[in-house]
């Protein structure tokens, strides 16, 4: 009998020391447990695009919209990355004149802008931090190719008389030449983004190129600005 107690007391002591060691082996490597599988999604969203020689303001912002697809890789419960493929609109517009004349009984105003429109397909390289599970801020390089654009020259004069005011428009666009346009454009972001469930994100983002567009014009005064905001979804 004796025997026998000694036997289940060495069996249970084995069990219970088992078992510790397991308990200690899982719990050891938090790490893994915490990180987040890769995960695709897709984005899209407005832009906002000047020209670096311009002063930001409402008079020298080319809208347009980016749209693509994106990968995100955790590397750590905190850190990711985050390669995307983006179609991506920038240029820029300008008032190049503006002009009002009163005879005392009509007015007249008259406004020459003209507008540049860019088309990239982009590649952002993004590095992403999470000080909290929702919230992200992130950085790195993008590469862009330029695939076409136009210009626009746009007047238009509104004429009031009698409290009347009557606008006449005219344009003409034309393509922008490849052949001066340095097809490549390399440039760095910065952004931050929430999202707002775990599929459904929002982000916003500043890029500045460093590479001029103009190949004939100097890059300080010749290249690209855009801010993005924009809705990501992932699967």
């Amino acid at each position: 009998m004796k025997k026998l107690f000694l036997g289940l007391a060495l069996t249970a002591g084995t069990l219970a020391f088992a078992q510790e060691t397991e308990t200690k082996t899982v719990n050891a490597s938090p790490l893994k447990k915490d990180v987040q599988p890769v995960r695709f999604g897709i984005k899209a969203g407005g832009n906002s695009a000047y020209f670096s020689q311009q002063k930001f303001g409402i008079n020298t912002q080319q809208l347009g919209f980016h749209a693509g697809a994106f990968v995100n890789i955790p590397l750590s419960k905190q850190f990711s990355l985050q390669p995307e493929v983006l179609y991506n609109q920038m240029g820029a517009k300008d008032v190049i004149s503006s002009t009002e004349t009163d005879n005392g009984v009509t007015n007249v105003k008259t406004k020459v802008q003209g507008r540049v429109k860019m088309d990239y397909i982009s590649v952002p390289l993004m590095v992403q931090m999470r000080p909290t599970d929702k919230f992200y801020i992130e950085a790195g390089p993008e590469f862009s190719y330029f695939i076409n654009g136009k210009t626009k020259g746009e007047t238009s004069v509104a004429s009031t008389t009698g409290g009347v005011t009557t606008t006449t428009t005219s344009s003409n666009t034309q393509d922008i030449d490849k052949d001066q346009i340095n097809k490549f454009n390399f440039g760095l972001g910065l952004g931050l983004g929430y999202d707002i469930t775990s599929n459904i994100g929002i982000s916003a983002r500043y890029v500045n190129s460093l590479t001029k567009i103009d190949k004939s014009r100097p890059a300080a005064e010749n290249n690209n600005r855009v801010f993005q905001l924009g809705l990501n979804y992932k699967f």
